[in-house]
């Protein structure tokens, strides 16, 4: 394999899904291209991809999230783009990390509901449990085979 020189260094990269009733992605762009200050942002079908020094990508996303907390979700991007050990232009086919999206993106309404839940103040303690059942002797397993031979001859 060649030598891999990353094309931005320094940089960090993060998948900014938005699972919202209320907002599209691409409403989402809008406001982040808005306090944006120099973050590269790519609008894609689930949010936005950011890239940019970390602590611009970090302040970007607490400004973004502000807009609707419970339903904007941030992920670390594993590779750059376009680095060739993993990028489809080198490689062909599907992204393999979009397979990835697609599986995480249905569960997120579940994470929203419960952050809303959270925040309405239905983040109760939860219930104590049951009280522990008395331990039953465990059964020797001497006395298992006799019970099934039993069993067996009537």
């Amino acid at each position: 394999m060649a030598d891999y020189t990353p094309r931005f260094v320094g940089t960090v990269t993060k998948y900014v899904f938005v699972e919202s009733p209320t907002m599209t992605p691409s409403a989402l762009a809008l406001r982040a291209y808005e306090v944006s200050e120099g973050v590269m942002i790519k609008e894609t079908c689930f949010g936005l991809q950011v890239t940019g020094k970390p602590e611009e990508v970090d302040r970007l996303i607490r400004r973004i999230r502000e807009f609707d907390p419970a339903h904007i979700f941030v992920k670390d991007r594993g590779f750059p783009p376009g680095d060739p050990r993993r990028c489809r232009a080198n490689l062909g086919g599907a992204r393999p990390g979009y397979l990835g999206h697609e599986a995480e993106f249905p569960l997120l309404r579940y994470v929203s509901h419960g952050l809303e839940a959270l925040g309405k103040g239905g983040g109760a303690a939860p219930e104590q449990p049951a009280e522990r059942r008395e331990k039953h002797p465990l059964l020797d397993i001497r006395k298992l085979k006799d019970l099934i031979e039993e069993a067996e001859e009537s």
